[in-house]
């Protein structure tokens, strides 16, 4: 539990869950630690751990003990490639039934011992039967010889084929004739001779893929097994266990032939993927307040077959976003989760949990390691006094990935403004005519009660535009330029005026530059809560 900070009553806190690798705890000591922004004393933030660190997929930065179960691992990879293991992977159902047919079959194989162990003849018996085959043999050998001439080479050599083709038990191998040679073709030329190794033909090893990449052929493989490996903490039989349940999964989804069905576009608002984290990982928004919407909530979950057209678009999507991560040793191959859990309807809305619950299972099970973290933003009450009876049961590795979050500012840690979508509180907005992710943001703090102004110099001719943003806004704004020249009179660009939550998102401006100068940015914060406080800036010449 954190500490008591005291702060005002009607200030929020923040929860953020701050990464923890795999590395053991800090001590009892330290678990309970809080740290305060200092330029945000609303903000508190509870750090369970030390940060996370995303492990390397260069194999030679590997651990010894880690490069050793990635070789086992391809070992057992390997061997089923070229025992075309995978393409005779039995499906689930398939495999439910044969646990189910094992006790049956050793049930089958005691009863089949037994009845031999009755059934079988008595000795005198077996003795008797014996007698009688090795009369029969005698009596062949007997009219063998009274056919053959006064040879007495071809005699010999006539009842010894004879016992041998007659006597059940293997001859001795001194004794063992030579097996009998084809006959040859009327033209007398001998038939040409067959090796053994020319009558085995031995099929190719099969090629397995996942996620467009085979298994083993190169750096790309090796990440693709280091997911697996580190799903199941670098247990090489388990890894290779989820590696066959995930090849069956993807045969029995039919993930190939989904890529290219049509499933429409009614949820483009609810899943959609929008900019890049602070490390490069694409961004993936689940916007589940949309299933407020009666009409969306009707057509894509109110029974099994709406639920399960939901559950192939949200893996047709995934499917895609996949497609275009690197899988290179030192490429992004994961995504960042935001979850936005505002208007929320998921206690109320059964079907909702039912089709959540099965395509975070699918996920878990199927994809593993591509998620670099889990980001909650307007978290309500109920999440938070739930995640706080779970936690105690999630390993440190899941909680390291975690970031739960009251409000939407905590995305700034984690993705740039200019990254973040204007809905979210950040500058990306489409059709921008001025500006676009490249060009970076500046965020600022600007404390209750006070005023901040931002100075951008000018010394050149010109046009200078500029965004600015105040994160929940309630203050004041202006603009004005201020030449250098002594005696030279400001100019007003933008009266002070006091923008609320619903005006204009984003305020932009511009000011065509004449003489060299400064152009100044006020903002007075009336609050008694700190503000964010986003701008950017950009000169042009007059042409463009």
């Amino acid at each position: 539990m954190a500490k008591d900070i005291p702060k005002p009553k009607e200030e929020e806190e923040e929860v953020v869950l701050v990464d923890v690798t795999h590395v053991p705890p800090p001590p009892v000591e330290d678990k309970e630690s809080v740290t305060v922004d200092v330029e945000q004393e609303e903000e508190v933030k509870v750090t369970e751990s030390v940060s996370f660190k995303e492990e390397t997929n260069v194999v030679s930065d590997l651990p010894d003990s880690q490069k050793k179960a990635l070789e086992e691992l391809r070992v057992l990879v390997r061997e089923a490639l070229d025992n075309r293991v995978f393409s005779n992977l039995p499906s689930k159902d398939e495999e439910k039934e044969k646990e189910k047919e094992i006790p049956k079959a050793e049930e089958e194989s005691v009863e089949a011992v037994e009845t031999n162990v009755v059934e079988a003849p008595p000795a005198a018996a077996a003795e008797e039967e014996e007698e009688k085959v090795e009369t029969l043999a005698a009596v062949v050998v007997e009219e063998k010889v009274a056919e053959v001439d006064d040879d007495g080479a071809k005699t010999v050599e006539a009842i010894k084929e004879t016992i041998v083709e007659v006597v059940p038990h293997p001859p001795a191998a001194d004794e063992a004739e030579a097996p009998a040679e084809p006959p040859q073709e009327a033209t007398g030329a001998l038939p040409e001779p067959q090796t053994k190794e020319a009558e085995v033909v031995t099929d190719p090893p099969e090629e397995v893929f996942l996620w467009g990449i085979p298994l083993l052929a190169d750096e790309r493989s090796d990440v693709i097994l280091l997911k697996f490996l580190r799903a199941r903490d670098f247990k090489v039989k388990d890894a290779f266990a989820m590696i066959k349940n995930t090849v069956i999964w993807r045969k029995e989804f039919g993930i190939e032939s989904l890529l290219e069905e049509y499933l429409g576009d009614e949820l483009d608002k609810v899943v959609f993927m929008h900019g890049v984290d602070r490390e490069g990982h694409p961004v993936c928004y689940n916007v589940y307040g949309e299933f407020q919407k009666k009409e969306l909530y009707q057509n894509t979950l109110v029974d099994r077959e709406k639920r399960q057209k939901f559950l192939k678009w949200r893996i047709q999507f995934l499917e895609k976003s996949i497609q275009k991560l690197d899988f290179g040793p030192t490429g992004i191959c994961k995504i960042f989760q935001v979850n936005d859990l505002k208007n929320f309807p998921g206690i109320t809305k059964k079907e909702l949990r039912q089709a959540t619950s099965q395509a975070l299972q699918l996920l878990q099970d199927n994809y593993p390691e591509f998620l670099a973290k889990q980001m909650f933003v307007n978290v309500p009450w109920w999440y938070l006094a739930l995640y706080s009876l779970i936690s105690p049961f999630l390993t440190q590795r899941t909680k390291s990935k975690f970031v739960v979050s009251r409000s939407t500012e905590a995305l700034f840690k984690y993705i740039a403004p200019e990254q973040v979508p204007v809905q979210y509180g950040g500058l990306s907005r489409e059709g921008d005519q001025e500006f676009t992710t490249a060009d970076p943001a500046t965020i600022v703090t600007v404390k209750p009660s006070s005023t901040h102004s931002v100075e951008v110099p000018v010394t050149e001719s010109g046009v200078i535009v500029w965004e600015v943003r105040v994160v929940g806004w309630e203050v004041s704004y202006g603009a004005e330029f201020i030449p250098s020249a002594e005696g030279s009179y400001t100019v007003i660009i933008q009266k002070p005026r006091k923008i609320g939550p619903a005006d204009e998102a984003v305020v932009t401006g511009s000011f065509k530059m004449g003489a060299p100068g400064k152009v100044v940015l006020t903002v007075e914060n009336q609050s008694y809560k700190k503000k964010k406080l986003l701008h950017r800036f950009r000169t042009k010449s007059h042409t463009q």
